[in-house]
Parts: C-alpha cells; structure tokens; sequence
C-alpha cells in the first residue's frame, strides 16, 4: 500500500493484516481523491473507520489541513500512528483512537469541510452513518465506500461512483 499523489506520492505505507481486512485499494483511492478535485490543500478531512489511515494520509498528501483520523480498533491505531510519523505528518493528522459514532456525537456541527467514511462491509455502518449525516451533517461533504449491491438511503445532493463491486457515494449537506 503506498501514497498515490501529492507531497508523499509513492511512499509506502504500513498496512493492516488479517483475513477480515479490507483495504481501499489504490484505484478506487486515487478514483475518490481525484472526484474530490484532485487537490484539498486548505480544506479540513475527517476519515472515519480509519483502518491503516491512508485515506487520511492521502489527504493530507494533497494538502488537507487539518485532517482528523478516527479509529476505534487499538490494533489499528497503532498502524495509523506508526503511519504517520512515517511520513512526519504529526502536525497535520491528530488520531483518535474512539468509535467514528461517539466521536461524532462529542463534535457536532458541519466541523469539517469533508468527511470520509469506508465503514466495514455488511454490518449496517455505512447506511447508520449516511442516516446520521442525513439528520445532522457533521461535514460539508460525506463520502462512502461501500459494496455497490449495498443501498444507501436516497437523497437529493447524493451521487454514485462504482468501480466494479464497490461504490462511492457522496452526500452534500446543506449549500
């Protein structure tokens, strides 16, 4: 697993191991980075269900500051925080190691300009987070990678991406 782009483009990055991990890979990363305009540089990243943090790290890679990785897996925390002091990214990305539900709970309000979510695969995450966005964004913008035969609640700011079996969809709160 390696940074596809931007100040730490190529370098390589610490990744999760076990039978039940699944990365983002690098196509559909380096898909959603450059749907997101290629470039965050000023703009704020919260990356929930963090895993290794690359899509954090890619974020702050291509200018996202500040950039918020929360993870509530210790295991994980760890790789994320070996991760990025790896790269010196200590002063961009803060971890937190806390599941993304009660995370969101302690910080409301639009607090970021994008928030990225890759919840696991079927257990419910990913359409209880959209629910949650739905009721009360906590981002300008919420992205989700999930399977594409999973369906998302509908919404009128929402589109679709699908790269073969997985989908990102994208929810704009209110302009």
């Amino acid at each position: 697993m390696r940074i596809i782009a931007g100040q730490w483009g190529g370098r390589r990055l610490r990744p999760l191991k076990g039978r039940d991990v699944r990365p983002t890979t690098d196509r559909v990363r380096e898909a959603w980075m450059s749907a997101l305009g290629g470039s965050l540089a000023g703009r704020s990243v919260l990356d929930l269900f963090s895993g290794s943090g690359a899509l954090a790290l890619e974020a702050a890679s291509r200018g996202a500051d500040p950039v918020v990785a929360v993870e509530r897996a210790r295991s994980s925390v760890a790789i994320i925080r070996t991760n990025v002091a790896t790269l010196g990214a200590t002063d961009i990305v803060r971890v937190v190691e806390d599941d993304a539900f009660r995370f969101l709970d302690r910080h409301g309000g639009p607090a970021f300009d994008v928030a990225l979510a890759d919840p696991p695969y079927g257990t419910g995450l990913a359409r209880r987070l959209v629910e949650r966005f739905l009721d009360d964004p906590f981002a300008l913008e919420l992205w989700v990678e999930h399977p594409s035969r999973e369906a998302l609640p509908d919404a009128e700011r929402r589109r679709e991406r699908r790269y073969g079996d997985t989908t990102l969809t994208t929810y704009l709160g209110d302009p």
